[in-house]
């Protein structure tokens, strides 16, 4: 038998001891701690995080204190331009519905007679001569009775504010005669010689005035009718408002040598409507 076979039978004997042994936990238990005791071993202290290391940027510096904001919420402040705008062009329509109401009342009696509407159109004002009174038909000379209604218009006009386009316009009927080859030179004549009885009459800038001549191509009614067609037939002065609003040259119906009629003395008819 050699050595090592001996050491393998006795490593077997110990393991079967300790095999059939029977250990009493009880006992070991306060063995051991009467062993700590003695020797001082040192008790367990448990931890509730991992040990870890420590770094330069944690002994040099120390996090921030935290403060609470005074809102829960961050809000963003911003410039309403588009209500701003919307704004000023309410305001500018509504300024330009007041100068054509006063407008209406220095030309009722035109406006009683169906020689002229006043219409407006955001901020611009047309004043409408219609061709029964002001035009013989085919022709684009100005009657002489409508001469007068024309000069006052002009005095409008010259206290008025903002860019002025003359436009004539016809109906669908084509002309053919020595004068006119058609509705489109008719509707340029009726417009220039428009605008050559305001110039000749008023201190108007020439440069503020523009004529065109539309033919029937801009229609306010079907041509359908002899009363539509009638409507069709004639001669839009339209004043187009600035940027800017006109305080230095703000029209009065005084200035055009009407008196302004009282509540009581109102002429029938006339109310905030755009079209009368």
């Amino acid at each position: 038998m050699t050595f090592a076979d001996l050491m393998t039978l006795l490593m077997c004997f110990f393991v079967l001891l300790l095999a059939f042994s029977e250990m009493d936990v009880q006992k070991f238990k306060q063995l051991s701690g009467s062993m700590k005791e003695a020797f001082g071993v040192q008790t367990e202290v448990k931890v509730k995080s991992i040990p870890k290391g420590t770094s330069l940027i944690a002994q040099e510096f120390s996090p921030g204190k935290p403060e609470k904001t005074a809102l829960n919420e961050v809000r963003q402040f911003t410039i309403d331009s588009n209500r701003n705008t919307l704004d000023a062009l309410n305001r500018e329509i509504a300024e330009t519905r007041e100068h054509a109401k006063k407008l209406r009342l220095a030309l009722r009696d035109e406006i009683a007679k169906g020689a002229v509407a006043i219409e407006t159109d955001g901020k611009k004002i047309i004043i409408r001569i219609l061709e029964n009174a002001s035009f013989d038909s085919g022709k684009a000379d100005v009657k002489p009775q409508f001469k007068p209604v024309l000069a006052k218009i002009t005095r409008l006009l010259d206290n008025a504010f903002g860019e002025i386009t003359i436009s004539g316009h016809t109906d669908n009927v084509p002309i053919s005669n020595d004068e006119f080859s058609s509705n489109w030179d008719l509707s340029t004549n009726r417009a220039v010689r428009v605008a050559h009885e305001i110039l000749s009459r008023a201190r108007i800038n020439e440069k503020r005035i523009t004529v065109t001549g539309h033919a029937d191509t801009q229609p306010v009614a079907p041509n359908d009718t002899p009363e539509n067609r009638a409507k069709n037939r004639r001669v839009d002065i339209s004043i187009v408002r600035g940027s800017q609003l006109d305080t230095q040259e703000t029209m009065g119906v005084d200035d055009a040598g009407v008196e302004s009629p009282s509540a009581d003395n109102q002429a029938p008819g006339e109310d905030e409507e755009d079209q009368v």
